[in-house]
């Protein structure tokens, strides 16, 4: 039942699948920021792919949508990829609404040819793939938004502390000039970092992502998707060191959801 302040906030539509895992924490992320949140079967939208309008935030959260079985996000992305799906999202795009994909829901976005985005929806340029160590890879990382990038997530040189959990979290460009490309129009959104200046080495780069790079985002930054998950650091007690650290009640994640209802909000009120 629809609350009266809702009406004020932005609405998030989190889509569920098979084996999606994730969308309790990152509905809660969401709505701890202010927005008011909606969980929706993919098998719902592809029956009434308007209800998508009714939005302003996509979210695909992360897990193993169909179980990882042919390749991991490819069918979920392929559901998304045609029909009137497709075309709602395309529209829900050129509104400019945002759309993010966590882990699972990254790989959903770069197989759907929504990242790197662009006019093109190319899905040539960049895969993710089997992490380097040939295992799944479950620890914490340290993320950094690079200078100069768009995403509208997290500001340029803003730094998270979240865990990743997957294995295949391998960000791969077709090329070197692709990544140099990327990089230059500001859609590398989130990089590994490591104890010092240069690459990051295994374990602070855990799967062995091409450039270190975590997460990209479209050319406008308002589409992005990234490999770890800001949606399992929300309060201090989600992570290891709350009991010997003075941690702050919130969490390292909870910014990252802020930050986009904040633009989300900002956006309705244009």
């Amino acid at each position: 039942m629809k609350r009266a302040d809702d009406a004020k906030k932005p609405r998030v539509l989190c889509l569920r699948a098979a084996g999606i895992n994730c969308d309790l924490e990152t509905e809660e992320g969401f709505r701890a920021a202010g927005a008011a949140t909606r969980f929706l079967h993919v098998n719902e939208l592809r029956a009434r792919p308007e209800a998508l309008r009714d939005h302003e935030i996509l979210a695909i959260p992360g897990g193993f949508s169909y179980g990882d079985d042919v390749a991991a996000g490819i069918i979920l992305a392929n559901e998304l990829r045609f029909g009137r799906i497709a075309a709602e999202i395309d529209r829900f795009v050129a509104e400019g609404k945002l759309v993010v994909g966590i882990c699972n829901g990254f790989q959903v976005l770069v197989k759907a040819g929504l990242l790197p985005g662009g006019r093109e929806r190319r899905r040539d340029r960049v895969t993710i793939s089997m992490n380097d160590s040939g295992r799944f890879e479950d620890r914490w990382v340290t993320l950094r938004a690079p200078r100069g990038t768009k995403s509208v997530y997290l500001k340029e040189g803003d730094a998270i502390r979240v865990p990743v959990g997957n294995g295949e979290g391998k960000v791969v460009f077709s090329s070197p000039s692709v990544l140099e490309e990327l990089e230059a129009r500001g859609q590398v959104a989130l990089r590994y970092e490591g104890p010092g200046p240069g690459p990051a080495p295994f374990p602070f780069n855990p799967n062995g992502s091409q450039g270190d790079v975590a997460g990209l985002c479209d050319p406008t930054g308002r589409v992005m998707g990234l490999m770890p998950h800001p949606d399992r650091h929300l309060h201090r007690f989600n992570g290891p060191r709350w009991t010997r650290e003075g941690l702050p009640p919130e969490g390292d994640g909870a910014r990252f959801f802020r930050n986009a209802v904040e633009a989300a909000s900002a956006a309705l009120r244009s």
